[in-house]
C-alpha cells in the first residue's frame, strides 16, 4: 500500500465517481480503477459498491476513509514543516464569492495556515459587482471569485479551476440511463433555478442557445435547497461539478448526466487591480495558487463535501 492508492482512493470517495476522481486528479480513469482494485486487494475487502450512477462506500470503506484522511493529513502536516522556514509574514484583505468560499477556498485557506502561519487573511464575503469596486478602490488587495463573471476591464483574472455543469437529477430518473439528455427534453421537466452568484443570469445565456427555455418551478439561493428538491424528485438543474455532491442532506441519492449542448465551464480564480504591486505577503498568496493548480497532481485532494 502506498500514497498513491490512498490518494485516489480518497477523491474517489469524496467525489462519488471514477471519472470525477480521475479529473480531480489530472490522471486516467484507468489508473483509478486499477489503483482502487490493488487496494481492495491489499485490505481484503470491497471498499466500494459499483453501480451505474457511481461509486458507493462499503461500511469498510467508509471506515478506512477516515484512516486514510488522517494518514494524508498528517502527510501534508509533515511537508508542511520543510517549507516554514521560508514563511512570510504580513496582512492581505482578501474578497471572496458566495460560492467560491462555501465550496473552493476554506481548504486553500487551511493549507496557507499551516504554511504561512505568520500570514494574516482578512476574509470579506461579497457578490461579484462589491468585489470588482472594492478591487478598483483598492479595499481588497485580492479576490477568489468567479473568474467567468468578472465584468470591469481595469481588472486581470488568472483562471485556476474549470468546472463543468452537468443535469442534476435524483436517483432512478430515466436520464440517469441517458448518455446524453437533449435540452429539448429538460425543458419538459420542473427545473430549479439556483440564483446565487449570478447563477440564474448564467443559465438564461447558454439556454438562449438553444430553441427552448426551462420550465422553472423554483428560484432560490440556496445550493442545499436545490439539493434536496432534487433527491426528493422535485425537480432537475443543471449546475456545476464544484457543488456537486452525491447525497442531499436526508442522505437521497443524487446522480448528474451530461447534456447534448455542454453548457459553458464555470471558472473560479484570482482576481485584482491591473499594475498592482505585489507584497511578500500577497505574492505569497498568489504563489500558493499557482503552485497547487499547475502541478496538481503534486498535492492532496480538496475535501469535497459540505
Amino acid at each position: 500500500m502506498n500514497l498513491r492508492h490512498l490518494k485516489y482512493f480518497v477523491a474517489t470517495a469524496e467525489t462519488g465517481q471514477v471519472s470525477r476522481a480521475a479529473a480531480v486528479m489530472s490522471i486516467s480513469q484507468s489508473s483509478v480503477t486499477s489503483a482502487i482494485r490493488e487496494l481492495e486487494a491489499i485490505v481484503g475487502t470491497d471498499l466500494f459498491i459499483r453501480s451505474a450512477h457511481g461509486m458507493d462506500l462499503t461500511d469498510a470503506g467508509r471506515e478506512f476513509l477516515t484512516s486514510c484522511q488522517e494518514i494524508l493529513q498528517k502527510v501534508e502536516d509533515a511537508t508542511h514543516i520543510t517549507h516554514r522556514s521560508a514563511s512570510v509574514s504580513g496582512s492581505i484583505s482578501l474578497a471572496a464569492s458566495y460560492t467560491v468560499l462555501g465550496y473552493f477556498l476554506p481548504y486553500h485557506l487551511d493549507r496557507l495556515a499551516h504554511l504561512h502561519p505568520d500570514l494574516e487573511i482578512k476574509l470579506y464575503e461579497l457578490n461579484r459587482e462589491s468585489i470588482e469596486e472594492g478591487l478598483l478602490a483598492n479595499r481588497f488587495d485580492m479576490a477568489v471569485m468567479l473568474t467567468s463573471n468578472l465584468i470591469h476591464p481595469d481588472l486581470k483574472a488568472e483562471t485556476l479551476l474549470r468546472s463543468a455543469r452537468r443535469l442534476w437529477v435524483p436517483n432512478g430518473h430515466p436520464f440517469s440511463h441517458q448518455h446524453k439528455v437533449p435540452f429539448r427534453d429538460i425543458a419538459k421537466e420542473d427545473y430549479i433555478m439556483l440564483t446565487i452568484d449570478e447563477a440564474a443570469h448564467t443559465t438564461m445565456k447558454y439556454w438562449a442557445l438553444t430553441d427552448y427555455e426551462p420550465n422553472v418551478k423554483l428560484r432560490t439561493s440556496s445550493v442545499e435547497a436545490v439539493r434536496s428538491m432534487i433527491a426528493n424528485g422535485r425537480g432537475i438543474t443543471i449546475l456545476s461539478d464544484m457543488v456537486y455532491r452525491p447525497w442531499s442532506l436526508e442522505g437521497k441519492r443524487i446522480t448528474t448526466v451530461q447534456c447534448d449542448m455542454e453548457p459553458p465551464t464555470m471558472d473560479a480564480g484570482l482576481a485584482w487591480k491591473q499594475g498592482k504591486d505585489f507584497s511578500p505577503a500577497l505574492q505569497a498568496l498568489y504563489s500558493y495558487f499557482q503552485q497547487v493548480f499547475v502541478t496538481p497532481q503534486n498535492n492532496l485532494v480538496a475535501p469535497t463535501r459540505s
